[in-house]
């Protein structure tokens, strides 16, 4: 029995320490071409094997399945497989080697002396490198559609292709249903396969040089060096512009394309690791299909200078960006009419009751003006409005710069002067009523100073908000030149952090539960979020200092405030700040940290008048003088500055154009730039969507 036992035994060890030799990454390909080329990289890079599909749909599915591990696609691909049926995720980025750019231009090209511009490509002949691709599709119909170029009433007017197959006189768009106007044109069988000779940007090219379009929509490296002479980009206002000026004629900048896979934490490794051994000991180029002309771009962009892994938890919509999805044509995008409201994002459980009362408050003969939609932190609510899951919500300064990262933009802000001192019905022309001042709180007679701050207990908003992180670890930051603030406040409540953080180590949850979920949680559920729960924090000695704003105390002392604060009087409490001893907190004028943007309702640029326009409305009917007592927007009932602060007085509409670093201003964008030394200060989300240089326009 031993000896078996024995043998057994190392059967097992010897098979466990093999197994990490024999994982292969399965590589998806769509084309014989393309299958040589795996092939000879699986010879030269054993750690690689290739699975053959007839599309990347196909391939998308196997990944799903696990038949397949990887395969490169563009971003409407990337968009197609981050859909939740399919639930795969970008994990390494083509750089295209202009100072690190994983971005490209998607232009529209044509012969020299045709005569049209893009605004006159009604009854013309068009190529396409593929239905629902980046360049050849979702880009120019998206541009063509949101400029009332093409005519669409949304899907519940006619299917998108069926408007585009009316608009041009003859296509060919790869993958499109054949033997329609789509796939007239084209050469092969209209797949979007090898088998199409017009397929992909090379192809779509052909397309036209071949004579059988009279435009094509490609990146901006596809037309050959020999041929750029007779041919023009088609500009948006309508000119014409040679080929290489694609930096300022263009229809888009767009991420470029990307490997996918499973949310795998442990496969992405793996293939990266493998990936990037192949290209930096070069024993194979990954980037060239020389060997397999004339077919091009085989696994890779030929034009791809290197890869680049893309920041963790960075899913599709990520990754593609806000701006990208605008692109996407959508009911909403095409007939703003499609839903009268507008999807509020509430955070946590008491913020999504408060959303809801608003809704049903909100009905108007049978429509509803607001609609909600909820999610455990801001952050993943800006996620859902980047997706479209969502419309709107009401963040605060760190979080505008967080949102403006990711291409959302300030449309509304919270005043909260006087109304008489400005129209609340006129877009906002300067943001000086429209702010508020950064103040540190100590109690009165604690000796706390901002000199001796150091290896104090500290309370904060949350981790990433204006008053409560930005400007005061911004400033100790300038002072100490450290980047582990653990090492500057010996514990506090900072929402947000990481569970383990000593910056979680005084919040205290709901105060419900032992094993409490919303400890240190990033929304209202945490006891300690917010101006009014750092003061708090501060109130029943969790910390020796608060960050807050500097309404804060006299919102929730006086008389004033929730129950916990009821007997709570503001002459008990003072502020601190560089330089100058405890001094009232009436002396905010004087002695504050800095003054900072008020907060702003922030959606996709495309929804900047719907919003506004509702927003309106709704203020009207239940603002503070409102004609609807029955709900009041900025007046919070079972908690405080639920949806709004409650120091708000009306939101005033931000003119559009007005981008999140005018809304911020100089200082404050100088405050996060220093901040910014430290890489660890910026979310994962932040890191995502800056990723990409195209993302921010």
């Amino acid at each position: 029995m031993k000896p078996l036992l024995l043998v057994t035994l190392l059967g097992l060890l010897a098979s466990a320490f093999a197994a990490p030799g024999s994982q292969k990454v399965k590589w998806c390909v769509k084309s014989d071409q393309e299958l040589r080329k795996c092939s000879d990289l699986a010879a030269a890079a054993p750690a690689f094997s290739c699975v053959k599909k007839e599309n990347t749909l196909e391939c998308i599915v196997a990944i799903k399945a696990g038949e397949a591990d990887a395969i490169t696609v563009d971003g409407g691909d990337i968009y197609t497989a981050g859909l939740s049926n399919y639930d795969l995720h970008p994990i390494i980025a083509e750089d295209y080697g202009m100072a690190g750019e994983t971005c490209y231009y998607v232009v529209a090209v044509a012969k020299k002396n045709t005569g049209f511009g893009f605004r006159d490509l009604r009854g013309k002949k068009s190529c396409h490198t593929g239905l629902g691709k980046s360049a050849g599709w979702n880009i120019p119909i998206g541009s063509l559609v949101s400029m009332d170029v093409i005519e669409w009433g949304g899907i519940e007017d006619k299917p998108l292709e069926e408007a585009v197959s009316t608009f041009f006189h003859a296509s060919c768009a790869p993958g499109a249903a054949r033997g329609s106007k789509l796939c007239e044109l084209c050469k092969g069988d209209c797949s979007r396969s090898q088998r199409e000779p017009y397929y992909d940007y090379n192809g779509a090219f052909q397309c036209l040089a071949e004579g059988a379009g009279d435009v094509a929509f490609v990146k901006h490296l596809t037309v050959p060096e020999s041929d750029k002479p007779m041919y023009e980009l088609l500009c948006k206002d309508n000119t014409r512009a040679p080929i290489d000026n694609y930096n300022t004629c263009f229809l888009a900048r767009v991420p470029g394309d990307a490997v996918i896979t499973r949310k795998d934490p442990q496969l992405a490794d793996f293939i990266w690791e493998t990936l990037d051994r192949v290209q930096t000991d070069h024993s194979f180029n990954l980037f060239s299909s020389e060997a397999y002309a004339p077919a091009k771009n085989l696994m890779f962009k030929d034009s791809t200078v290197r890869l680049l892994r893309v920041p963790p938890n960075t899913d599709s919509f990520l990754y593609l960006g806000a701006n990208y999805m605008t692109f996407l044509p959508s009911p909403e995008q095409a007939l703003d009419v499609a839903s009268p409201a507008i999807r509020w994002c509430a955070v946590g459980h008491a913020e999504t009751a408060r959303c809801d009362t608003w809704s049903i408050s909100s009905v108007s003969e049978d429509t509803t003006s607001i609609e909600c939609q909820s999610a455990p932190t801001v952050e993943e609510c800006l996620k859902k409005i980047m997706r479209k899951d969502a419309d709107a919500i009401a963040v605060d300064g760190g979080q505008v710069f967080t949102a403006g990262k990711c291409g959302l933009v300030p449309v509304m802000v919270e005043q909260y002067d006087q109304v008489h001192h400005f129209n609340c019905n006129t877009a906002l022309k300067t943001f000086t009523i429209s702010a508020y001042y950064a103040v540190a709180v100590v109690k009165k007679g604690s000796g706390v100073t901002w000199e001796n701050l150091k290896g104090k207990k500290s309370c904060h908003t949350g981790i990433g908000r204006t008053a409560g992180w930005n400007i005061p670890m911004g400033l100790i930051y300038n002072r100490e030149h450290d980047c582990d603030f653990t090492k500057f406040f010996s514990s506090g409540c900072a929402p947000g952090a990481e569970p383990t953080s000593p910056f979680c180590s005084l919040c205290i949850g709901s105060g419900k539960a032992v094993r409490d979920e919303a400890k240190c949680k990033a929304s209202a559920d945490e006891k300690y979020y917010g101006s009014a729960g750092a003061f708090r924090c501060l109130v029943e000695g969790g910390g020796d200092v608060a960050f807050v704003k500097h309404t804060t105390v006299t919102e929730n002392s006086d008389g004033n405030g929730p129950d916990w604060a009821r007997n709570l009087r503001s002459s008990d409490y003072q502020l601190i700040c560089p330089g100058k001893g405890p001094v009232e907190i009436s002396d905010y004028a004087t002695c504050h940290l800095a003054l900072a943007p008020a907060h702003a309702v922030v959606t996709r640029p495309d929804s900047h008048s719907k919003v506004v326009r509702i927003l309106q409305e709704q203020q009207a009917i239940f603002g503070n003088t409102g004609t609807d007592p029955s709900f009041r927007m900025f007046q919070s009932e079972n908690g405080k500055n639920l949806l709004f602060q409650d120091s708000t007085k009306c939101l005033q509409e931000v003119p559009e154009g007005r981008t999140y670093e005018q809304f911020l201003g100089e200082a404050y964008m100088d405050a996060m730039k220093a901040l910014r030394h430290c890489s660890d200060t910026a979310s994962d989300l932040e890191k995502s969507c800056t990723f990409h240089a195209c993302q921010q326009g």
